[in-house]
Parts: C-alpha cells; structure tokens; sequence
C-alpha cells in the first residue's frame, strides 16, 4: 500500500534524526500529525503559541547543529511562526516550517483563513513552495530540506489540508545529499594575508561564531601573533573558557579592555564575524578579515586583505606563513596590556556583584534618598547563578539588560552552551528557546535569562513546560521596565516613557500554572534562593525584583551619553516634584 504524503514527510523527518516537531494542532494540519502520533520516536510537541514553536526549533537547531522542524496550521497558525522563523534565519540555522493552507481547489479565491505563504515567507527563506500534488513527493521535500541545511536557513513547505491523506502513485524513500562544503583561499591570498600578518607590531583578533569549530587554529593563531582576543556575544561559547588570550566582548555589552584593544592595534584580523556595529570597529588600521561567505567581507568595515573560507582551512593554510612573536620582549606589550586592563574590569565587575557593594558605596545618604533597600542588584543575580550552575548547562538569554547581565557575569567554562536571538534581537526568545533545549538535552541543566518583558511576551508557554514537566530553571530579572528601552531613552537625554511594566508575581502564577514559583525581594536571600531554585526538580520559575536604576556602562561610554543620561534624570525628577 501506498503512503500518505504526510507519512512521506513524517517518515524522512524520523530518518534523518528528528525527534521533536513543535506547533499547535490544526486542522489543515490533521493528516501530519496523526502520521505524527503513529511513528515510533518522533514526538509531537504542542505548544500554546506557534512564535514559542518556531523559537523551540531554532534553538534544537542551533544546539544539534541538524535540522529543526516546526508546524503552523492555515492562515494565523502560520503567519504566527514568523518571528521564530526570521530568528532561525538571521542565526543562519537549519530549520523546516511545515505549513497548513486551505484545500487545493480553494487556493487563489481568499477563502477563511486563506494566507499566501510563499509570497508571507519569501523574505525569511531560502526555499518555500506550496505542494500542489502528490507525485511532486518526495523530490520538493528533499529540495526543500537540502535547502535549509546546505544553505544554513528556513524552509517553508505548505501542505494544503486536502493533500496531507492523499496516496503516492510512485512512493519511494527520501534521499538527502546534506554535505557542506569546506573551502579555503588560493596561495596568493594567503601569502597576501600573511605578510600583512607578520608586518604588524599590533595584532587584534576579533572573533565570532563563525570560529566555532575552529578553536585550536585560532588560540595557535592569538599565540603566535601575541594577539588579544576580542569575542563576539556569539563566541562567548567555545572562546572564553580556558584561553589566555581573550578579553572578552566589545559594544554596548562590552568593556574598556576590549575596546582598548580593538583601537590601539594595527592590524584586526577578523575570524568569522559579522559584528553589525560599525562605530565599534577601529578607525585606523589594517584589516583582513576571514569568512564563509564572500558577500561579507568589508560589510562593515573596509578590508585590505578578504578571505573568502572556511576559518579552520583558511587558518591551517595561513599558521605556516606566520613568524611567532618571542614569548619574552616587547612584542607581547600589546597583549600584555590588554588582558591587564581586562583583569582590573572583571574586578571592578565582581565588587558590582556583591550584593553588599551597594551599601557600601552609598551608605546612609543613598538610603535616605532613595528607599530601594530590598531591590536586588541585577549583577549579583547574574553571579550567583554563574556560581550555582553546572559546568555543562545551557544558557539563554532574553534581548536586552539580561543578555547585558549574562555576557559580564556568565562564564562558559567546561561544555556550558549560549544562544539568544543575538541577530535578530527579538524579545519572548529565552523561554521557548529553553523548552527547545531542554528537549534536546533532557539530561543537562537549561536556564533560561528571561526579562520581565519578554516573559511577558509568550507567559502562555510556561503551560507548555508544565504539561511535559521539562526541568528549565527560568530566571526572571523583575525590575518592572523595558530596561534596554530605559536606558536608550536617558542615554539620548529623554525621561523614561512607556516603559514601565505592571507586572503580577510571576512566581505567584508559575506556581499557578504547575510550576515550582521562587520570589525573592531581600538580597539578603538571594544566593539561597538561587541554589535551591537549580536544585528543585522539575521547571521553576525565579523571579527576583532587581533595581530597575541599575545602569550598564558600555566599554567606551561617550560624553554625549554622559551628559544625555543627565539630563534625563532631571527631566524625570522635576516633574514629580512639581506634582
């Protein structure tokens, strides 16, 4: 007997290792899942909002390195993985979307809910089409998923709700062809690169995800060129653990260190990045810069010598050529400095993180005038969960003070993983992005950096970590703001505005919704709490009232900013006293 194309579908999905589909159930969406519900080791995960279906099978994605697989139904259901979806695209993530449409003899006559997908995808992906019979299967599923993995991206498939029963004339099995590439520079480049290289008195690295798999090259490269090693967000996972070299992150998220490294070399040699912000990179300088792709090099910043490959074969071909750099003499004045100045932030960082440092530093007058004494620096929540955690947890982040709070006070060390929509920077990703996590390591501690505001954005989904009693440990920063926003508007010398949040006990409901609730408003409780809520089996919410004045200073703050937070904060205060 024939199969259905939905079983075609479900079947390919279990043989190339998919174990989870994410989605709410539908009905143009009935044939696929119960092809679904009768295959053995392939699992159905119904979420309560199709955003927290598509973040859940971005981040599988992104931890496995393998395809991930959600589903939408007709219309809405579709149109709601958007957001998720244009994460996995901007992470350049494999991940298949496998839409609902109404009934073939419909499509083109604006029937209920009727919804042109692949005119709604075409900007996320790298494939989308509609199936319009059965013999075009298995061919345009196998397009389709050779699309996202080779391409590294979203495909969309639509099934119209008619289609997903209908027997295949010509069944066969699907066949994938799934290898990527490995490519490298010709000679010429590379000796074009090292002789640049070797020239330099003052090399900088800045690396970033794209390094990932390349980590023994680059640390032999930071070695011989005694380079400081500025990281990418992305490259927190993979660099930062156990290196000498690195100074940690630039940016907004950044600190002076780094920055300092950045603008006092003369050659930065870019290694698999494509950090956006153009104000951050050093003005005057040589750059050669390594990535997979050619329409990035000198996207944001003009490049003397670009490298279009693989990081590990292009730096494999180029270690030879390099001369190392004495380990004793002033050769290594550069690095020397910088990994000083980052040792004298990172102890600046951890008095922040004393919960004590606060009054400390203030005493008396700061109680006197501001009656905050039971809020709970974000750092020191930050720190305890650092120290609490274990060695190979999986972290993600809200966008926002708390992916701030993570870059300065998390440490990847041992086997521990990050991902956040750090391309994107969406809000609502942390939480279904660990009930993804969680999923795919069912045996590692998840802990999920969630603002207030985020959380917010898909509370519905706590149901959904309850129902499959999945052990995430959400961290809730409850500083009653939109924080990022805050400080965006004082940084421009605007009064915070439209950013202050009504926000319930969000222990209250988790523990509501059949979760373990903590709250914790005393610092004095803070690191107890934070032990316990790790420790508790099953999922706990943590939600810790944090001061919502806590300021991140960025590595290279501005006068401009300075004087424009200033003025907001007068803007602020005269109003109320007026009232």
């Amino acid at each position: 007997m024939a199969r259905t194309v939905a079983h075609v579908i479900v079947d390919a999905l279990k043989d190339l290792g998919v174990r989870h589909v994410f989605g709410v159930v539908g009905d143009a969406l009935n044939p696929l899942t119960d092809a679904i519900r009768t295959t053995d080791d392939l699992t159905w995960v119904g979420c309560r909002h199709e955003e927290a279906a598509a973040f859940a099978a971005g981040a599988q994605s992104q931890l496995s390195g393998t395809l991930g697989v959600c589903m939408g139904t007709v219309g809405p259901g579709s149109v709601h993985l958007l957001n998720g979806l244009y994460d996995a695209a901007k992470s350049r993530t494999p991940v298949l979307a496998i839409c609902g449409q109404v009934p073939l003899a419909e499509i083109g006559s604006d029937y209920f809910q009727e919804v042109d997908n692949d005119l709604l995808f075409r900007d996320v992906a790298v494939y989308r089409a509609t199936v319009t019979s059965p013999e075009q299967m298995p061919r345009m599923l196998e397009s389709a998923v050779r699309a996202a993995v080779t391409r590294g991206g979203v495909a969309v498939l639509t099934v119209p709700g008619d289609l997903g029963d209908q027997e295949l004339g010509d069944d066969r099995p699907a066949r994938f062809t799934l290898e990527r590439a490995v490519t490298r520079p010709d000679e010429p480049a590379i000796a074009e690169a090292a002789e640049l290289l070797n020239a330099a008195s003052r090399v900088t690295l800045l690396v970033g995800r794209g390094a990932r798999d390349a980590r023994t090259e680059v640390l032999r490269t930071a070695e011989l060129l005694a380079a400081p090693m500025v990281l990418t967000l992305k490259a927190k996972e993979g660099f930062e653990g156990d290196n000498p070299f690195q100074v940690g992150q630039t940016g907004l998220i950044g600190n002076p260190a780094a920055s300092h490294a950045l603008d006092h070399g003369d050659v930065l040699l870019m290694l698999g990045t494509d950090f956006p912000y153009r104000d951050w990179y050093p003005k005057d300088c040589k750059v050669v810069q390594i990535d997979t792709r050619e329409e990035h090099l000198g996207r944001r910043v003009p490049v003397d010598v670009g490298l279009a490959g693989d990081v590990g074969a292009t730096l494999r071909a180029l270690l030879p050529l390099l001369k190392e750099v004495p380990p004793e003499g002033p050769g290594r004045a550069h690095l020397d400095d910088a990994r000083d100045r980052f040792a004298q932030w990172e102890e600046g960082q951890r008095r922040l993180a004393d919960p004590a440092h606060e009054r400390r530093w203030t005493g008396k007058l700061r109680a006197a005038l501001d009656n905050r004494d039971h809020e709970i620096r974000p750092e020191a929540l930050a720190a305890a969960v650092d120290a609490y955690a274990a060695d190979d947890a999986v972290f993600t982040s809200d966008t926002g003070m708390a992916t701030v709070w993570l870059s300065r006070f998390v440490a990847m060390r041992g086997t521990r993983r990050l991902i956040g929509s750090y391309n994107l920077g969406s809000m609502a990703n942390a939480m279904p992005q660990a009930l993804g996590a969680q999923l795919w390591a069912p045996d590692r501690q998840i802990v999920a950096f969630c603002g207030d505001g985020g959380l917010g954005m898909l509370l519905g989904d706590l149901m959904t970590l309850a129902t499959y009693r999945l052990p995430v440990k959400l961290v809730v920063f409850d500083n009653r703001r939109l924080g990022m926003v805050k400080l965006e508007q004082e940084q421009a010398g605007l009064p915070e505005f439209g950013t202050e949040l009504d926000n319930p006990d969000f222990a209250a409901v988790a523990t509501a919704l059949g979760l373990t609730g903590i709250r914790v408003t005393d610092p004095a409780e803070l690191h107890d709490s934070v032990r316990r809520a790790l420790e508790t089996p099953g999922p706990v919410l943590l939600d810790v009232l944090t001061n919502p004045e806590e300021v991140a200073v960025p590595g290279k703050p501005t006068v401009a900013q300075g004087w424009g937070f200033a003025i907001a904060k007068v803007k602020e205060i005269l109003p109320s006293r007026e009232d």
